[in-house]
């Protein structure tokens, strides 16, 4: 079904990884001693084709859905997910601030908020559903609500691309959907429940084992297909994330970075890969969040997170950090001198002899 969107996704350009990394080599430091931002720089020169590839338009996808399945935990009642809209709406979220530091523009759909919200131009209004189902008692969503909701983040994205983003930020603003987004990652994890969600033994606190009771019901009433990215989106996911799912398929084949948040983010990263493992070269990892299965995620599909700064907000906020590493390499790449611009000698013996040269202008 999503074929002709998952076949535009292309490998990353070689020729131009090859030319960034000649130019990351010659640059007046040691070798790979700026690791993580020689990455990053190499990274965007396959995505972008581009050697040198400079300022990047960025912009940030935030996908709003509620969850029954907050019924079951009681922490927030159900206007939080709108109250947190009108801040937004406002520019007094957290993602208002982080997104003007790195010019990012901000994206706001409702996919499937349980309320209906005031007409806004800041929110684009998808809606979907009024949240998904109770997944304790029965499925999530049905196939079609998946379907489209994959489809909405696909058109989304690419329209964003459309526009000239080539740098696309993952966000979410939702109630509950630490308990989807755990039960899919669970479904791809040889981790057990209780070291998914943190329980360093058996006296916990009552909420974090109420956590893992609804997640042990939830996967057993639900029996997802392991093998079918779909089934599990379907039985145990949200439209929020099922929305991600599709902003990541669409980035990708417009020929755009993915840059993960948090939780949520790396869920429908992990349905994304399994639908199109091609989608992989094209994410970057922004930060490691406090939720154990966050890392889980990453390590599964072999994507590097930078930060640990102990955030558990989401909202596009670790996205937006994300993006900041991204115009620092950027940096790095463009604005040092190669040891022949600056005049300087190169390494005489080691590695540094072998790939470093003062012919190395451009």
């Amino acid at each position: 079904m999503f074929e002709q969107i998952i076949s535009a996704i292309k490998p990353l350009d070689t020729e131009a990884m090859e030319k960034c990394q000649l130019r990351l080599d010659n640059l007046t430091k040691p070798l790979n001693s700026l690791q993580a931002f020689e990455t990053l720089a190499r990274q965007l020169a396959g995505i972008t084709g581009v050697p040198r590839p400079r300022d990047l338009p960025k912009s940030i996808i935030i996908m709003a859905g509620d969850h029954g399945v907050a019924a079951e935990i009681g922490a927030y009642p159900e206007q939080t997910t709108t109250e947190k809209i009108a801040t937004y709406c406002q520019s007094g979220a957290a993602i208002n601030v982080f997104a003007e530091h790195v010019a990012a523009d901000l994206v706001l759909v409702d996919i499937g908020v349980a309320t209906d919200l005031p007409l806004s131009p800041l929110v684009r209004h998808e809606k979907l559903a009024y949240g998904t189902k109770n997944i304790v008692r029965q499925l999530a969503m049905t196939r079609e609500q998946v379907l489209r909701a994959i489809e909405t983040g696909i058109k989304i994205a690419r329209e964003e691309t459309n526009k000239g983003s080539r740098v696309i930020g993952l966000g979410e603003i939702s109630i509950a959907n630490d308990i989807s987004s755990l039960a899919i990652i669970a479904c791809y994890s040889s981790k057990t429940l209780a070291e998914l969600t943190g329980q360093v033994n058996e006296i916990a606190d009552e909420c974090l084992n109420r956590k893992i009771h609804v997640l042990e019901t939830a996967l057993s009433v639900n029996c997802p297909d392991k093998d079918n990215p779909l089934d599990i989106l379907m039985k145990l996911g949200g439209l929020e994330i099922a929305g991600l799912v599709g902003v990541i398929l669409g980035a990708a084949a417009g020929g755009a970075a993915v840059v993960l948040d948090g939780l949520a983010s790396s869920a429908a990263a992990l349905i994304a890969v399994k639908m199109a493992p091609q989608v992989k070269d094209y994410l970057v990892g922004s930060h490691f969040s406090g939720e154990p299965a966050h890392k889980e995620a990453l390590e599964i599909i072999n994507v590097p997170a930078y930060l640990y700064l102990d955030l558990y907000l989401g909202e596009g906020t670790g996205a937006a950090l994300g993006m900041s590493l991204i115009n620092a390499s950027l940096h790095v790449l463009n604005d040092m001198k190669t040891f022949g611009e600056a005049e300087v000698a190169v390494a005489q013996d080691g590695p540094g002899a072998l790939k470093q040269s003062k012919d190395i202008k451009n």
